[in-house]
């Protein structure tokens, strides 16, 4: 018997790209997909960090969050 996946399906995009830019990422936290889709849909990261919009497709919610690239540390957008 498998576990049940606690995958969430998260759309993520950069905070200076239009939102029908979005890529579809599984995760298990909001900081886990934006990490994702750091590792996956943006490997040319100019500056030490990254700032993304993170929503999950199942609440609606949207979250702001920087990625600290080298670290891999996620905080809230100012």
């Amino acid at each position: 018997m498998t576990e049940p996946s606690l995958q969430r399906r998260f759309c993520v995009h950069d905070i200076h790209e239009a939102a029908n830019r979005a890529h579809l990422v599984e995760g298990l936290t909001f900081e886990d997909a934006a990490l994702h889709f750091v590792a996956d849909h943006h490997p040319s990261v100019a500056d030490d960090e990254v700032s993304l919009y993170v929503e999950d497709l199942e609440t609606g919610e949207r979250q702001c969050l920087r990625i600290d690239v080298p670290s891999g540390r996620a905080e809230p957008c100012d």
